[in-house]
């Protein structure tokens, strides 16, 4: 299946679901975001005392309203109307609707001390250009901080390697359907990508399910390198 096809499969899936992503999270239907991925994450950002910050992929807008409500101008941003039409209505922060591709300072006329992703990177082109926009949109030394499923134990019996896996929603309720495609990365790809587009090495973090006692996420947080350490062919 091509990559393209793969990629607006995504974007398919998530309009098809936004209504009932929005019930799971107001009904905190997903225990692994309760228990700890959600935390994990706003203790990330907040450490880092950001004055500003964009939620890409912000979906129904939970942590662009978190974050506002701590005292950061937070911007969500999502490709799915019928998510930002929810955030806007119920949420504290701002919202717009815009695709991954307008990821750019020609549709965004700000900087921000820090860009997240959280669980919002699962294709593969839509990844690569979500980091060439981060670059342009940071100040010198904002951070970039991605949060997604730990390569160690979403991969199955699958090799251990980059590629695209089919999609799963397992665990949530049957209100879901067609489940969309991922990109899978192995802990040195996701920390190449980061090198590749002007950051520095990233630090890791793994929020761990109580229950278990295995990663429930992986979280990545890099600071984008200065202009003169920056190499390669994404400047």
């Amino acid at each position: 299946m091509s990559n393209n096809l793969n990629e607006s499969q995504i974007i398919a899936c998530w309009e098809k679901n936004a209504a009932p992503w929005i019930t799971a999270i107001k009904e905190k239907q997903i225990a692994s975001r309760i228990q700890c991925t959600n935390q994990a994450i706003l203790d990330t950002v907040l450490q880092l005392k950001p004055q500003n910050a964009i939620d890409i992929g912000c979906g129904e807008g939970w942590l662009t309203d978190t974050l506002q409500q701590n005292g950061i101008n937070t911007l969500g941003i999502d490709a799915i109307p019928a998510l930002i039409e929810y955030a806007r209505q119920n949420r504290a922060g701002k919202f717009r609707q815009l695709t991954y591709e307008q990821l750019t300072p020609e549709h965004i006329d700000a900087k921000f001390d820090v860009a997240i992703c959280n669980f919002s990177l699962i294709g593969q082109t839509s990844t690569e250009q979500v980091f060439k926009g981060v670059k342009q949109l940071l100040i010198p030394k904002g951070y970039f901080v991605v949060q997604t499923l730990h390569p160690a134990h979403s991969n199955g019996d699958q090799e251990y390697k980059d590629g695209w896996r089919e999609g799963s929603w397992q665990g949530f309720s049957s209100q879901f359907s067609h489940p969309a495609p991922w990109y899978f990365r192995t802990v040195e790809s996701w920390k190449n990508i980061f090198s590749l587009h002007g950051f520095q090495t990233p630090a890791i973090r793994e929020a761990m399910d109580v229950h278990t006692n295995k990663p429930a996420s992986i979280i990545f947080l890099a600071e984008l390198k200065p202009k003169s350490l920056q190499t390669g062919g994404f400047l």
